[in-house]
């Protein structure tokens, strides 16, 4: 695994990774709890590849080296012996990922580059829980990562520079357009986006207008590619709430979650991931 790229973690970010990743050329290992779980992960981003040939979006050539460039494992001591940077793609939570992240720092070689997926979680906490002061460095990509050209970077005070230096060129060698932002709950991206969402779900809450027609007045009105309400049902209603609540209890106000986001997540209507949340979902992804 000399030199290769490592994802822990094959969910939703993890996959989207780990088959971007090996697109872009990286030798790309997706770790998982067991051998099993990691290949599950494989069999499902070798769909992905499936798919994208059938629509004519990549040649039969670049899918057969993609594939041949990913490839799963157990996340164990043996799986990071000379891999050169590790990604964290677990479920947004200090308690899932901050024993994951030491163990990883146990197995990993000392110039091992540990990456965290956190789109809201304040890195420089995270480090001190999994004991990576100075040395993690927060690496928000969206999904789906083959399609989305940015990755915020979010590096905590007194961070190493060579660490900042090598995150950003991983950035550069997953195409990504790198951003630095300050470290902080939530970093940037994360609270424009659920300052927007949260409102228009308080909006819906009091029968202003529709999902869709809220929705219509940000892509046909201001040019958004997804409405907030869509754009919520994709990123998971779940993670909506989570990074509400945090903000929330930080002391800011302005981003207490509304009546229904705490509603539709206490009965599993998470959105995309669960076929409903503020609209329906088909299997496929698409809005039914």
């Amino acid at each position: 695994m000399s030199g290769s790229f490592a994802i822990l973690g094959p969910g939703t970010l993890g996959l989207s990774t780990a088959q971007w990743a090996a697109e872009c050329g990286l030798e790309t290992w997706l770790l998982g709890r067991d051998h099993n779980h990691a290949q599950i992960g494989l069999s499902e981003v070798h769909r992905r590849w499936d798919r994208a040939l059938a629509k004519g979006l990549i040649s039969p050539e670049a899918r057969d080296q993609a594939m041949g460039r990913l490839r799963p494992a157990a996340f164990g001591a043996s799986a990071l012996q000379g891999v050169s940077t590790l990604l964290e793609a677990l479920p947004e939570d200090p308690a899932i990922k901050a024993p994951a992240l030491a163990t990883a720092a146990q197995w990993g070689d000392s110039d091992l580059l540990i990456l965290s997926g956190t789109s809201s979680l304040p890195i420089s906490d995270l480090a001190l829980r999994s004991g990576l002061a100075s040395r993690l460095i927060g690496f928000h990509l969206f999904v789906p990562v083959p399609r989305l050209a940015v990755v915020e970077m979010g590096v905590a005070p007194g961070t190493p520079q060579a660490w900042v230096d090598r995150a950003r060129a991983m950035g550069h060698a997953l195409h990504k357009r790198v951003v630095q932002v300050r470290d902080q709950p939530g970093f940037a991206a994360a609270r424009m986006a659920l300052v927007q969402g949260l409102e228009a779900m308080r909006l819906l809450e009091a029968g202003v207008a529709s999902a869709e027609d809220l929705d219509a007045l940000m892509t046909l009105g201001y040019g958004h590619p997804i409405g907030p309400l869509e754009l919520s049902d994709r990123v998971g209603l779940d993670l909506r709430l989570c990074i509400a609540e945090g903000l929330t209890a930080s002391g800011e106000e302005r981003f207490r979650p509304p009546r229904s986001l705490i509603t539709k997540a206490a009965e599993g209507a998470l959105g995309l991931k669960t076929g409903q949340g503020f609209y329906p979902w088909n299997p496929g992804g698409k809005r039914t």
